[in-house]
């Protein structure tokens, strides 16, 4: 199968780039490098240094031909989204229906769709949260991957193409950016490595549902293979956890000497954050296997090497 990866240089996109490339699938990557890497991408995937948004992506879909896209690509900050709603939009909804359109177009039998199983419920109502809880986003963000959803089920009603989205929670491993907005736990372990001190916006009791990249990378997989008609999917481990948590964890592996220091909350945040799994469950056979200190290590042990 040839697959189409949108943000195949990035945290996300490149490991799942490199899962597909094991299991002998061909591997196209567009990648404007805003935030991704080039040397995350694959050797033996075809790479196009392109932007999503721009009209003449449908040049690269006419010579590749994809079987399946895989639409990691997006703006993923949160805060970011706060400041700037126009350039999130541009990005996360105007993008993504480029990418869709030449879905249709040429013919592509599969999408799956990268979503937020956290930004796409808001406050949540009910812990954990499952596929069908309330969709109230408090985030430009959360608003535009809803809105894809949206475009999603347009698409496939009208078109016939077919679809899945993944809801993930708070992803973080190997090749997360510690250096944005986005990414507590790459932010936390590369200050800490660096011997700087990391900052817990509010009080930290604010909690989310890590899950381990090569478990998102998993499920990705999964659900290029999935052939029900359920479509909309939480990834995530069900469990609940505060940042300060997160903070110790971090501290006794790398140097318990760091003082906890907190500065103010943030805009657009949750308080609250974790989704229910159970429907990738029995539907994808799909359930999260690393464990939240065993992710850490790893992520820290990634870092250390760099």
């Amino acid at each position: 199968m040839k697959v189409l990866v949108t943000g195949g240089a990035g945290f996300i996109g490149s490991n799942i780039v490199d899962r597909l490339i094991d299991e002998g699938h061909e591997v196209v990557v567009i990648d404007n490098l805003s935030s991704g890497k080039e040397k995350n991408i694959n050797s033996k995937a075809t790479f196009y240094k392109f932007n999503i948004q721009d009209p003449k992506l449908d040049s690269i879909f006419q010579r590749e031909q994809p079987d399946c896209v895989n639409h990691q690509a997006a703006q993923v900050d949160v805060r970011r989204s706060v400041s700037d709603p126009v350039y999130d939009a541009n990005i996360n909804v105007l993008g993504t229906i480029n990418i869709l359109q030449n879905c249709v177009n040429y013919k592509v039998k599969k999408v799956i769709f990268a979503s937020s199983g956290g930004a796409v419920y808001g406050e949540q109502e009910f812990f954990p949260a499952t596929e069908n809880h309330p969709l109230k986003p408090i985030s430009p963000y959360g608003i535009t991957k809803l809105v894809a959803e949206h475009y999603l089920y347009y698409y496939k009603t009208v078109f016939g193409m077919d679809y899945n989205v993944l809801r993930y929670a708070n992803v973080y491993g190997p090749r997360q950016d510690p250096y944005g907005e986005a990414g507590v736990v790459a932010i936390f372990i590369q200050k800490m490595i660096n011997g700087e001190q990391p900052l817990i916006n509010g009080d930290g009791n604010q909690t989310r549902d890590f899950v381990y990249v090569a478990d998102i990378v998993r499920a990705n997989i999964l659900a290029i293979m999935d052939s029900s008609k359920d479509n909309i999917f939480n990834i995530g481990t069900g469990i609940e956890t505060p940042i300060n948590m997160v903070f110790e964890h971090l501290k006794n592996i790398i140097n318990p000497s760091i003082e906890e220091k907190h500065g103010p909350p943030k805009q657009g945040e949750q308080r609250r954050s974790v989704i229910d799994c159970t429907k990738a469950h029995d539907i994808l056979n799909w359930s999260p296997e690393t464990s939240l200190m065993d992710g850490l290590r790893n992520t820290c042990n990634y870092f250390k090497k760099l």
